[in-house]
């Protein structure tokens, strides 16, 4: 470890000093993966509460569902996991689920249906901000005795009312839907906490890996977990580093210290697809890169400002130069490859018609206003994009940089004027991104609905919410689609937010390294398939 550490300490040197031709080094062990990756956002590994992307990639890897994708075939669908089969009931609200015999957890105590019983009743009771992806089935703290209930070898859950299923299942492929180890999380509980601040540093589950160390900012050290039901698996370390910097993870790639490096700015994946021994992959994510606009603030809840501000954004220079092959223009809140996506982009860079609504506005002038982004490198050359574009109707953009825990922080609390960022699917349903782009039912401060967009921006929107409850219950696929269409088309109109971009990830891995899935636009990264 410490010969690794000095690679990389090397690495930095050399980068700072200008130098890029340097020694080949010799590759990573041959059973272990080392990435290069942002990991600034995790806060939490409990999957109860955990809610960012670094985070999701860690414990997709350490924890089992009772539904999951196989990373080799992501276009079949979710199937079994933790849970060998499921059956509906006639009324379609309740699903029963078989689990897998012989499973172990990490810790060598079996799974059984009363730790998954435990594990969604327990994301339920500790409320956290992914609670709502559960809690829109009716589950609350009060029933949940009632509609999550264990017999024997079985799982029952009941919903308030009927559901597609596939909305069901899609909704236990997130991460709360991962399966603790009941024994090992109780016997941490601290004044009736279930767990959860042990579970902030420590994982009980069942996957592919366990965690071995977090070290904020700085690492993720996994390592293979013996007792998984999936077999040995050919990576049995796997370390991902926060590298801050594409210059410096380009370095590490062609020095050979790491694997992997998968936040590569367009100039270093082009540099990359030159390099011997090296190959860049391309990936059509869901991520989002959208601007958002708190209505608490009386500028922004002008509609006319909101429109103009959508016509002060350069989608096409920014997708066409600093993003270039990393991001695609899309405005709309649902992925391409969802259900009920569309492909519209009604909007487009347009100083004089953005002067003309801030005119009709009532400022003619402008304003001064001020914008959040995370410090990662692309969110940064947007805001700076977005501050140039809107000084030319008059519009003043004082950006701050943050960490991304500073970042959110501001953003889940309602106190920014405008966020700047990116938002993921959390499975692979469209209600995914309805149910938070435009679904709002208690816009109060009260209601602390931190996982609902619409809320952080502070827009009410009782008749949207009702529309979005709507498309989720019906069960006709071609229906379902055209109404997610229209409120798409709907949301584009009149939400105060500017959705600019769809995710391609493009990675730069060594030749050697195969099998690698990062989820395409449904799921996160799969560590278990990798092969060298």
């Amino acid at each position: 470890m410490n010969a690794f550490r000095s690679a990389i300490l090397g690495a930095a040197v050399a980068l700072a000093a200008g130098v890029t031709t340097v020694p080949a080094m010799a590759e990573t062990p041959a059973n272990m993966l080392v990435i290069a990756n942002r990991i600034d956002d995790i806060t939490t590994m409990d999957p109860a509460q955990s809610f960012e992307f670094a985070g999701s990639d860690v414990s997709h890897n350490i924890y089992s569902k009772l539904v999951n994708f196989d990373p080799a075939d992501l276009d079949a669908g979710y199937g079994p996991d933790l849970a060998a089969s499921w059956t509906v009931s006639e009324d379609g609200r309740s699903i029963t689920f078989t689990m897998r015999e012989g499973v172990l957890f990490a810790s060598g105590n079996p799974v059984t249906a009363a730790d998954a019983e435990y594990s969604l009743r327990r994301a339920i009771i500790l409320n956290k901000t992914p609670s709502f992806i559960l809690s829109q089935f009716g589950f609350t703290p009060e029933n949940v005795e009632e509609t999550i209930v264990a017999d024997g070898n079985t799982l029952t859950i009941t919903t308030d009312q009927r559901y597609a299923t596939s909305f069901v299942l899609n909704c236990l492929t997130a991460t709360i839907g991962g399966i603790v180890d009941s024994k090992v999380v109780m016997e941490h509980e601290v004044d009736g906490d279930m767990g959860n601040e042990w579970l902030r540093t420590h994982t009980a589950g069942s996957g592919a890996y366990v965690l071995t160390s977090w070290k904020p900012n700085e690492s993720v050290t996994l390592t293979a977990n013996p007792n998984w039901y999936g077999g040995e698996v050919a990576m049995q370390r796997v370390v991902v580093r926060h590298v801050q910097e594409s210059s410096t993870q380009r370095l590490m790639l062609e020095r050979g210290d790491i694997d992997v490096a998968r936040n590569l700015s367009p100039e270093d994946v082009a540099g990359i697809r030159e390099a011997d021994g090296l190959v860049v992959d391309s990936e059509l994510r869901g991520r989002l890169m959208y601007m958002s606009m708190n209505q608490k603030n009386e500028i922004l809840s002008n509609p006319k400002v909101v429109e103009a501000m959508k016509y002060l954004i350069d989608y096409e220079g920014m997708q066409d130069s600093f993003l270039n092959g990393q991001y695609v223009i899309h405005q709309a809140f649902l992925p391409a490859t969802y259900l009920g996506a569309i492909d519209d982009t009604p909007y487009h860079l347009d100083i004089e018609k953005a002067k003309a609504l801030l005119a009709e506005a009532g400022y003619p002038d402008g304003f001064e206003v001020n914008l959040v982004v995370r410090e990662a490198q692309e969110r940064i050359d947007i805001a700076q994009s977005l501050q140039n574009t809107m000084a030319q109707a008059g519009i003043t953009i004082n950006i701050t940089v943050g960490t991304a825990k500073q970042i959110l922080g501001e953003y889940r609390a309602r106190t920014h004027d405008i966020y700047l960022g990116a938002w993921g699917p959390d499975y692979p349903d469209p209600n995914t991104n309805a149910g938070t782009f435009a679904y709002n039912p208690d816009n109060s401060d009260e209601a602390g609905a931190t996982g609902l967009l619409a809320w952080r921006n502070a827009w009410a929107i009782p008749e949207m919410s009702n529309e979005t409850l709507a498309a989720v219950i019906e069960n006709d696929r071609d229906t379902r689609a055209a109404m997610y269409e229209a409120l798409q088309r709907e949301h584009q109109q009149v939400s105060p937010f500017a959705i600019m971009f769809q995710k391609i990830e493009q990675t730069g891995r060594a030749e050697n390294v195969q099998g690698l899935s990062l989820g395409g636009a449904i799921t996160a990264v799969s560590y278990w398939n990798v092969t060298k």
